[in-house]
């Protein structure tokens, strides 16, 4: 998967209430976001939060699995991690790769909760290639990505539908991530 960066956003977010916040950082959401971005041959994985607090704690689990003992224990877990790269921002990763790949990348946003969307994970790959750019595929954590974020979006994908019949959809984001980068990597 060329030219395809995933970021998880913890700011700005909304909650339940529809007020921006900044979201908590979880060991889980680092570990098996990276696996499945190495998986599908993600090239970066943006860890996106503007608390020092959390970068502290994103840049001890990191540390970690640099650590030349446990990535000797488990190295497919250090090959994992490799590619997570902790940021301030949405802007700051944008920089990122715009330095690695010389060109603006598309901004292409996720939510379970939108109500217009501008076409599935098929038609996003179509984009990048007719316009020859990579792109930033983010997801929000809490209650979704913020209306700052969804305005500066040049891709909106379609939502992932429950099945239950009772309405209920609240997938974690690592299942999210997951379900969206296999769509992706469909002939």
């Amino acid at each position: 998967m060329a030219n395809l960066y995933l970021g998880l956003v913890h700011h700005p977010i909304k909650n339940k209430r529809g007020d921006t916040v900044t979201t908590s950082v979880t060991n889980l959401d680092i570990h098996d976001i990276a696996r499945s971005c190495k998986t599908f041959g993600v090239q970066k994985y943006f860890i996106v939060t503007p608390l020092e607090a959390q970068h502290g704690l994103v840049k001890k689990i990191l540390g970690h699995w640099e650590d030349d003992k446990n990535g000797a224990y488990n190295p497919d877990r250090q090959n994992a991690l490799s590619i997570a790269t902790l940021v301030n921002s949405v802007d700051e990763a944008m920089e990122k790769i715009q330095e690695l790949e010389n060109k603006s990348p598309l901004l292409a946003v996720t939510g379970a909760n939108f109500d217009r969307f501008d076409g599935n994970s098929k038609e996003l790959r179509q984009k990048m290639e007719s316009e020859d750019r990579p792109c930033l595929l983010l997801f929000g954590t809490g209650w979704g990505l913020h209306e700052v974020i969804l305005e500066k979006a040049n891709f909106m994908l379609d939502p992932i539908l429950g099945a239950n019949i009772d309405g209920y959809n609240h997938l974690s984001v690592r299942s999210a991530v997951a379900i969206y980068l296999d769509r992706f990597n469909q002939k």
